[in-house]
């Protein structure tokens, strides 16, 4: 199934939580919301659900404007963060719930709906449980059996709202490679809501970052990790160091001193790069001079926190570099970046 989310808008109380976003979502994709607190990723969810209406905009399943159509008829499976399983109910009732509360007309018989959810509860791999219930089961099963529930009434689209968010990392990492599995055997077209970047990067087709009720940048993993189009999708994804930096003349400096970088353009902006991304120069070399504060060892490299601040103006950034470079405490450090980004100050 195919959703096509054109300029959409919602306030709350005047309030804009969504400013005209527009996002077209291929037929059995697994896509990722991702953005911090306050993005707007888990309202686009709900209005993807008909848990909510949009102020503004329409929403397409196919050819058909879903916009105005209540939950009950969209026919979308909704996983939440904390499974909101019955707990009076034991786990093959949990899945079938869909299904039993149909209009008598929709309904499947009985048999067809035990069927049904027992051929799911061994698609979640949880064949044998169907007689426990939610507080005899882990947190990671008890997630299993939520999908399987809202896989059961055969939904158009899928929808995860942090669907691991409370979990502990190890069942996280678990439950992540399964899923992916998972959809990649149903074909569903999932839209899943993280502000977990690993998450994100780890499981969807494309990422879709969010900041401040809008769209940042949508594009794969390689995209948003290695090629971010914004300073808010570099701070957000991954580590990143950000500097002030003045370009003229073809050259781009810092605080007057000469980066051995190159750039085309004049004027000031921010420089962004990752801490591994870099290399270390002769002294003699151009490049950013800055002086260890602190040292820790990371696998097998050196995080290395430096002062590149001048005129007694401290400016703390870490970068990584080998183990057999000199890192004591004072020791002076140059070094420049080997991938890097600069956006223009407005």
């Amino acid at each position: 199934m195919e959703i096509r989310i054109e300029n959409i808008r919602k306030e709350f109380d005047r309030y804009p939580a969504l400013h005209e976003v527009s996002l077209d979502i291929r037929s059995g994709e697994l896509i990722a919301l991702l953005g911090p607190s306050g993005s707007g990723k888990t309202t686009l969810l709900r209005l993807v659900a008909g848990l909510e209406r949009p102020t503004a905009g329409r929403i397409f399943f196919g050819q058909e404007d879903a916009s105005n159509k209540p939950v009950q008829d969209r026919n979308v499976g909704f996983v939440f963060q904390h499974y909101a399983l019955f707990r009076h109910m034991n786990i093959l009732d949990n899945i079938a719930f869909g299904l039993t509360v149909r209009p008598a007309a929709k309904r499947p018989p009985k048999p067809e709906i035990r069927r049904r959810a027992l051929e799911l509860l061994d698609m979640v791999q949880l064949t044998g449980l169907e007689k426990r219930y939610p507080n005899q089961l882990s947190g990671g099963q008890r997630q299993r059996v939520a999908l399987a529930r809202a896989m059961a009434i055969e939904p158009r689209v899928l929808l995860l709202d942090e669907p691991f968010g409370a979990l502990d990392a190890k069942v996280r990492k678990e439950l992540r490679k399964w899923l992916r599995e998972f959809h990649d055997r149903t074909g569903h077209t999932t839209i899943f809501v993280t502000h977990d970047q690993e998450e994100a990067l780890e499981l969807a087709d494309r990422v879709v970052v969010m900041s401040q009720g809008k769209i940042e940048q949508v594009g794969s993993s390689d995209d948003v990790y290695d090629r971010p189009n914004s300073p808010s999708v570099f701070s957000f994804i991954g580590d990143s160091v950000n500097l002030p930096v003045t370009m003229a003349h073809g050259n781009v400096w810092l605080a007057g001193e000469h980066t051995g970088l190159q750039h085309p353009e004049d004027g000031a902006g921010q420089m962004f790069f990752r801490p591994r991304d870099v290399e270390l120069m002769a002294e003699d070399a151009p490049g950013i001079t800055g002086k260890v504060t602190t040292s820790r060892r990371l696998a097998g490299a050196r995080i290395v926190e430096i002062d590149v601040g001048t005129a007694g103006t401290p400016v703390l950034i870490e970068v990584e570099i080998p183990l057999h470079a000199s890192a004591e405490r004072g020791a002076a450090v140059k070094f420049k970046p080997t991938r890097w980004k600069i956006f223009a100050d407005a």
